[in-house]
């Protein structure tokens, strides 16, 4: 990124604003600054240092090396909080961890995704003689695999069935041997037709993430009518609300998965009344249009230029 940033300080025209992905345009966001634009950090996750210390205990945890940092990268990181005029983060839950580590709430913009609302849609019924739960998103520590596992294990239900959909990140491979895995299917990698027809025929989505910044999963079960159980480190908050279109658990809480699984196995009217309601919500919230609007709000307010007549309509 420190390359990429020499090259873009050299090629950055006069502008309004600057937005950067995290990690790169510190010294071209400065330029900028100083011709009196602003600089904006996209950030997709939480804060680096949160990041990196969660997933280090996580490694930890389970026996693994620390992932290894290049040198510098938080510090950099860090640097372009502490100088950008404003960070975007997808989640609540996302922009609390900036706080954490005294990043001013002021500087902070939740922004959550959108989702296509016109691909992702029910096309299918969950099946009537069997329980299915799924997962989407990498295999990995991260996402919390070890404990949806455990969880899965303890469900009480006679014909239940969990679905793994997504890579198997290297780092977990020798490990998965030593977690149940009685009635769970690894998918690899599925297309997204698929996903859309996995989503549609499973009655509830778990994801039990120790870190991300807003696991755009979620939404697109909600539009295919599947509840969702998620740990608030998915930015499910921003989504759902808690026991209305699905479950908000805390992170690395087993008997929490567990217990809300449980409730929608023994309860299908429960689980009818969240899909309904997690359809009314997804929708409510909007798509990436909506994302779109959102971030020309904050780049007008931010730079305090007027928006035109024909941008208001």
């Amino acid at each position: 990124s420190t390359s990429f940033d020499q090259y873009t300080l050299r090629a950055v025209p006069e502008c309004d604003a600057l937005v950067a992905l995290s990690g790169a345009a510190l010294l071209t966001g400065q330029k900028v600054q100083r011709r009196g634009g602003k600089f904006i950090c996209d950030r997709g996750s939480t804060h680096h240092r949160y990041q990196d210390d969660v997933i280090a205990e996580e490694h930890l945890r389970w026996g693994l090396p620390r992932p290894e940092e290049s040198d510098g990268t938080i510090e950099r990181e860090e640097q372009i909080y502490a100088v950008a005029d404003a960070i975007t983060v997808p989640s609540s839950f996302s922009a609390r961890t900036y706080s954490q580590y005294g990043v001013p709430a002021s500087k902070l913009h939740v922004i959550p995704y959108g989702v296509r609302l016109e691909r992702f849609k029910r096309n299918a019924d969950a099946p009537t003689d069997s329980f299915e739960v799924l997962f989407a998103g990498q295999v990995g520590l991260r996402k919390g695999i070890p404990y949806l596992l455990e969880a899965f294990s303890r469900l009480k239900h006679p014909n239940k069935r969990l679905t793994i959909a997504g890579s198997i990140q290297d780092h977990i491979r020798p490990l998965l041997a030593q977690w149940p895995q009685e009635n769970v299917t690894f998918l690899g990698s599925v297309p997204q037709a698929e996903l859309i027809d996995r989503m549609s025929r499973s009655h509830v989505m778990v994801l039990p993430s120790i870190e991300e910044g807003l696991a755009l999963v979620q939404a697109q079960a909600m539009a295919c009518e599947c509840p969702v159980i998620a740990t608030y480190a998915t930015g499910a908050e921003d989504l759902f609300t808690d026991q209305v279109e699905g479950f908000i658990v805390a992170e690395r809480d087993v008997a929490a998965l567990t217990e809300r699984m449980q409730q929608v196995a023994d309860d299908p009217a429960l689980r009818n009344r969240m899909a309904a309601a997690a359809l009314v919500r997804v929708q409510s919230i909007g798509g990436w249009d909506t994302y779109g609007k959102h971030w020309d709000a904050m780049l007008h307010e931010l730079t305090g230029i007027a928006r035109r007549a024909d941008e208001e309509q």
